[in-house]
C-alpha cells in the first residue's frame, strides 16, 4: 500500500484540505497532465500540506491505473497527505464485491476512496435510470463493502444543491445511506456551479441540522462564486472543503485551493495546513501552472504576483508610512511580495519606494526626485512602460542621481544596419552590422541571425566580447512586443521589452520607438549597460592578438 498517512492528516481529523486537481482540475480545457506530471503534481501538494489529494479514477483511466500503480510501488512518498482514489458506486442490479469498477478501486490500494453518487431525483430517474431505492442501495452496498475492506470513504453527493431544492427529501436520503453505511464525510457538490453564497450556506446549515452528519463542500465557478461559496460552506458548519489548484477545471473551473486556503488562514483562523507550510502558496502555486502549461494568473487572489502590487501615488503614500494600510495582509505570509508600481499615475512616494527596492536611495535628494517623476510621467505618455522593467527604471533612477559609474558606458554606439535576404532556397537571413566605441577602439562587427533583433543581439555581442569578461554570462531570456496604437505600418508606436539573465538573477529593460528594431536596441543597450553597472567591471582593451574589427558568421 502507499506510504501515506491513511486515516489522519499531521494536522489531525478536524478540517480536511482535500485537493482534486489530478481528476476535476485536470478536466479543464488545455490541460493534458502526464504520468510523470500526475506524480510532480502530487509531490507539490503534499509539499504544501494538503491532507488528502485524489490521484485520479482507477479503473475508468488507464492513466490513473498507472499512476496508483506507480504509487503503490513506491514512486510517491507523501509526508503530508493521504492519496485518494475516485471512482463510482456499483452499478444497478449487481453487487460491489463483483463490479469491476469497484474492485479497481481496491487494487488502487489508496487508503482513501470518494464515490461519487447521484443526489437528484431527476438525475437517478432520467441518467440513472433506476429508482431512488436502488440509488440508495447502490450508495450503501459500495460504501459498507468498502469500509469492510479497511478503507475510509467519502461521499460526493453529486448535484446536491439542484436534488435537495428540487426535493429534498431524497437528497438527504442519498446523504443517509452512505453515512448510516460507514462514510466518514457528506460532501454537498454544487455541480453545476450556479449557487450563490448566502442560499448555499442556508442549505448547508439546513443538512447539519437536520442530518448531523460531518459535511464537506465542493463548488465549481460557474457564477464566479466558487471561492466565496466554499467559505460560506466552512462558516456555516462544512469541515471538509474540496479545491483545485489555481481554480483548474471544466467549463469555469473550480473553486482555487490557493485562494480558499488563504481566506482559512488569514480570515477564518482556519488550521488548514501545517503553520511552516503556509508560506508555500505562492511558489507551489506557481509551479503547478508550470506543470500545466498554464502561464500563472498574475492577478490570482493571495499568490499573483500583481497581488500586492500598487500603481496609484496615492496608495504609495499611505504604504510608506505602514505597508498594511492598502495591503489586507503581510504578503510574507503566503509567501507573496509587496511592489511598488511606476507609471503615469506615479507620485513622489511610488517612485521613493520604488527606488528603495531597487537599491537606489532618493530620500535625501528632492530635486532628483522630482526631476524623475516628470521624466517617468512624461516617457509614460509616449508609451514606456517602468511595471515590468526593472532595470530600466533603475538606469532613469541613477542617471539622475549622476552616478559616477553612468557617467562612462561600456560602448557607445556608432551606426548600426540591418538587412534582409530573402535567398532562392526560400530561407530568409537577417544581416546586422554595428559600429561602436569600446575601451577607446572602434569596432565593427557583422552577425547573421533568424531575425533582425537576433542579428543585431549577434552582431553586438560579436563587436563586444573581447572587452567585456562578463559578456557570455549575460543571456536573452524572453522578449515581447506590443504595438501601442491602433494605427497601421509606420505611424505604430512599439514597446519591446527584453528580459535577460545571468544565471543568478534576472533583469527586464525596456525601449519604446517607432521602429521595432530601434526599439529592440534600446532595449538590448539597456540590458548591457545594466549588467555593467552591477558587475562594476569597466570595459577592457581587446587582447593584441585579436583584431579591432571583426566579422562573424
Amino acid at each position: 500500500m502507499t506510504r501515506t498517512a491513511p486515516a489522519e492528516t499531521p494536522l489531525g481529523d478536524a478540517f480536511h484540505v482535500y485537493d482534486t486537481t489530478l481528476r476535476d482540475g485536470a478536466q479543464r480545457e488545455g490541460i493534458s497532465y502526464s504520468l510523470t506530471d500526475k506524480l510532480a503534481v502530487a509531490r507539490l501538494l503534499d509539499e504544501l500540506g494538503v491532507g488528502f489529494i485524489e490521484g485520479g479514477w482507477p479503473g475508468a483511466l488507464p492513466k490513473d491505473t498507472e499512476f496508483f500503480a506507480r504509487a503503490a510501488a513506491g514512486d510517491l512518498e507523501l509526508r503530508h497527505a493521504a492519496l485518494v482514489a475516485f471512482g463510482a458506486t456499483r452499478k444497478a442490479n449487481t453487487t460491489a464485491d463483483q463490479d469491476p469498477q469497484v474492485r479497481a478501486l481496491l487494487d488502487a490500494q489508496a487508503p482513501v476512496i470518494t464515490l461519487v453518487a447521484k443526489s437528484d431525483i431527476r438525475h437517478i430517474e432520467r441518467a440513472l435510470r433506476t429508482d431512488v431505492a436502488e440509488a440508495c442501495a447502490m450508495v450503501s452496498d459500495t460504501v459498507a463493502f468498502l469500509v469492510g475492506e479497511g478503507r475510509r470513504v467519502f461521499l460526493d453527493a453529486e448535484h446536491f444543491f439542484d436534488g435537495f431544492a428540487h426535493d429534498p427529501d431524497c437528497a438527504l436520503r442519498v446523504l443517509t445511506a452512505a453515512m448510516e453505511s460507514g462514510a466518514d464525510v457528506a460532501v454537498l457538490c454544487d455541480t453545476n456551479g450556479g449557487q450563490l453564497p448566502l442560499r448555499l450556506a442556508d442549505t448547508v446549515g439546513e443538512v447539519i441540522a437536520r442530518t448531523g452528519f460531518r459535511v464537506g463542500i465542493h463548488c465549481q465557478d460557474d457564477t464566479g462564486c466558487a471561492v466565496a461559496n466554499s467559505l460560506a460552506a466552512v462558516q456555516a458548519g462544512a469541515s471538509h472543503v474540496q479545491c483545485t489548484a489555481n481554480g483548474y477545471g471544466e467549463r469555469a473551473g473550480n473553486a482555487d485551493l490557493f485562494a480558499v486556503v488563504g481566506n482559512l488562514v488569514t480570515k477564518l483562523d482556519t488550521q488548514a495546513l501545517p503553520a511552516h507550510c503556509v508560506p508555500e502558496l505562492s511558489r507551489v502555486s506557481h509551479a503547478l501552472a508550470e506543470i500545466a502549461n498554464i502561464a500563472p494568473d498574475t492577478h490570482q487572489a493571495y499568490v499573483g504576483s500583481s497581488a500586492f502590487a500598487h500603481k496609484a501615488g496615492l496608495h504609495a503614500s499611505a504604504i510608506k508610512v505602514d505597508p498594511l494600510l492598502y495591503n489586507h495582509i503581510d504578503p510574507e505570509v503566503v509567501g507573496n511580495d509587496m511592489r511598488v508600481l511606476v507609471t503615469e499615475m506615479a507620485g513622489r512616494a511610488s517612485l521613493e519606494l520604488t527606488g528603495r527596492e531597487l537599491g537606489v536611495d532618493l530620500a535625501g535628494r528632492p530635486e532628483a526626485l522630482t526631476s524623475a517623476v516628470r521624466k517617468v510621467k512624461d516617457l509614460e505618455s509616449r508609451g514606456w512602460s517602468f511595471e515590468a522593467a526593472d532595470a530600466s527604471l533603475e538606469l532613469l533612477l541613477r542617471r539622475e542621481l549622476a552616478e559616477s559609474q553612468l557617467d562612462s558606458p561600456p560602448f557607445t554606439l556608432e551606426s548600426y544596419r540591418v538587412i534582409l535576404d530573402h535567398r532562392p532556397d526560400g530561407e530568409v537571413v537577417s544581416e546586422a552590422t554595428v559600429k561602436v566605441r569600446v575601451a577607446g577602439a572602434r569596432v565593427i562587427a557583422t552577425a547573421e541571425g533568424n531575425g533582425p533583433v537576433h542579428a543585431l543581439d549577434a552582431a553586438l555581442r560579436s563587436a563586444l566580447s573581447p572587452h567585456l569578461p562578463w559578456l557570455d554570462e549575460v543571456r536573452l531570456t524572453d522578449y515581447k512586443v506590443r504595438i501601442l496604437t491602433e494605427a497601421s505600418g509606420t505611424d505604430a508606436v512599439t514597446r519591446v521589452l527584453v528580459e535577460s539573465t545571468d544565471r543568478e538573477r534576472e533583469w527586464t529593460t525596456v525601449g519604446v520607438h517607432g521602429n521595432i528594431v530601434e526599439a529592440s536596441w534600446l532595449a538590448l543597450c539597456d540590458a548591457l549597460v545594466h549588467k555593467a553597472m552591477r558587475a562594476g567591471q569597466p570595459a577592457q582593451p581587446a587582447q593584441p592578438t585579436q583584431p579591432v574589427s571583426s566579422i562573424s558568421p
